[in-house]
């Protein structure tokens, strides 16, 4: 979806042939029926392989559609809940870590079932994924103002979510990385943070963001910790 509302295109495959049953189970039967209905178009078809698969590569149709598309999003974080996405912003712009930690503690405990945490029945996908794609979707309301990135290449690794400003002298930078406690390794939900915020500097991922002009101590850092429904948020602006 990211990529579709910056105008960019993807590759998939996938079944011409739409199987409404299949749209629980099959992550690319979506893309099947949005290109059915015309809101996705093919802009370049290739069969790989010995079976001769396959491989579409889509963008939405049009200008229209593409509004529509970014119209829908933000109607998923309006209405009953615009409030609290907007205390949680406010929060992260005025570097209130103590709000941070109190809204996204209470939202875990309202909000996430048992079905929805990383590791419940049926979730084979990575446990940081879970709680990345929650808070990248509180922070879409920003876009105005920076421009967001996640899961790109910076310094010597991937970092997990990046806020650059559009404005420099009005904002400033942010990167995030996610981590999920294991009680094996770490003591507690602390260590955990300790661990993401020294990874960002390990790994310089504020690179980047440097080369584009911004200084050092215009950019903040955040480790956000998990553990099921339990979450801490620590910053290199604060002893933890």
């Amino acid at each position: 979806m990211e990529l579709l509302l910056q105008g960019g295109d993807f590759e998939a495959e996938l079944d011409e042939q739409v199987v409404f049953d299949r749209l629980d189970s099959d992550e690319n039967a979506i893309w099947s029926l949005l290109l059915a209905t015309g809101y996705l178009r093919v802009t370049k078809l290739e069969r790989r392989g010995r079976l001769l698969t396959k491989f579409y590569t889509l963008r939405l149709t049009n200008m229209e559609i593409e509004s529509l598309f970014s119209k829908m999003i933000r109607g998923w974080f309006g209405g009953r809940t615009r409030q609290d996405y907007n205390d949680f912003v406010t929060a992260l712009l005025t570097d209130d870590t103590e709000a941070m930690n109190e809204y996204m503690n209470k939202v875990s405990l309202q909000c996430f079932s048992y079905f929805d945490l990383p590791g419940s029945a049926g979730s084979d996908s990575s446990p940081e994924r879970f709680y990345h794609g929650f808070v990248l979707g509180l922070m879409v309301e920003l876009q105005d103002r920076f421009r967001i990135t996640s899961n790109r290449e910076s310094g010597f690794g991937r970092y997990d979510v990046m806020l650059v400003p559009l404005s420099k002298e009005k904002d400033c930078a942010y990167i995030f990385e996610f981590k999920v406690h294991k009680p094996q390794r770490e003591k507690d939900l602390q260590e955990t943070v300790s661990n993401a915020l020294a990874q960002i500097h390990e790994k310089s991922y504020e690179t980047g963001l440097i080369a584009e002009g911004i200084p050092s101590e215009r950019i903040r850092k955040y480790g956000l910790a998990f553990h099921g429904k339990k979450c801490l948020i620590g910053s290199d602006q604060q002893n933890i």
